[in-house]
């Protein structure tokens, strides 16, 4: 699996653009407080719960198998700061000021497979983070298969604990959008759109 992490493990990863780039998505205020506060505690947590661990002496080459091994464990004070530190990580890079729009490449290839338009991709993803209880994320994840699905997890819940590949991500905890859309979470999903990564999403792509 591609994690595509430029950080050193463990530490918290510089945003990929600046913190202004994007307001009619994301304001510069509440990247302060998603990156700059809520990822930051995430890792900060998941150093402290490691600590003493054989977790302690694994590298980012085994994240994924730390992410497995501690839900497998119910060990949730590494499993939920481990995956959190892992999908806010991946969902920076989702992102991008100068993207938006179609999806281009393999991935516009994938959709016509799996959803036959982007028009009903974007409809079915927009349903599922509406329609998410609570707090948590939504994926668009690769099966082992090569086909690829809208998946709505709660919580810190994450692909990788599937054997799936993440794809896109988008983080529908409140503190993602609150500041910025209030309770209309589905406007902030309809924004996505403006500002989505195509070509991280055709990076991650397995076959």
């Amino acid at each position: 699996m591609k994690n595509d992490f430029s950080q050193k493990m463990f530490s918290l990863p510089n945003l990929p653009f600046e913190k202004d780039a994007m307001p009619d998505f994301c304001s510069a205020k509440t990247f302060d407080f998603h990156h700059g506060a809520h990822h930051k505690t995430y890792v900060e947590k998941l150093n402290a719960a490691i600590a003493g661990t054989d977790f302690e002496k694994m590298d980012e080459t085994h994240f994924d198998e730390i992410i497995r091994a501690s839900h497998a464990a119910k060990n949730l004070a590494i499993f939920n700061n481990a995956a959190q530190h892992f999908n806010h990580s991946f969902f920076w890079k989702c992102l991008s000021p100068a993207a938006g729009g179609d999806p281009t490449g393999k991935i516009a290839e994938k959709m016509a497979e799996n959803f036959e338009t982007f028009e009903n991709f974007k409809k079915e993803f927009e349903n599922a983070a509406a329609t998410l209880f609570g707090s948590g994320w939504v994926f668009l994840a690769q099966n082992a298969d090569g086909a690829l699905e809208i998946e709505k997890y709660p919580n810190a819940d994450t692909p990788i604990i599937r054997g799936k590949t993440p794809i896109l991500a988008l983080d529908v905890w409140e503190h993602a959008y609150y500041l910025d859309f209030q309770n209309r979470r589905p406007a902030f999903a309809s924004a996505f759109w403006g500002v989505v990564n195509w070509d991280f999403a055709n990076k991650n792509l397995q076959k």
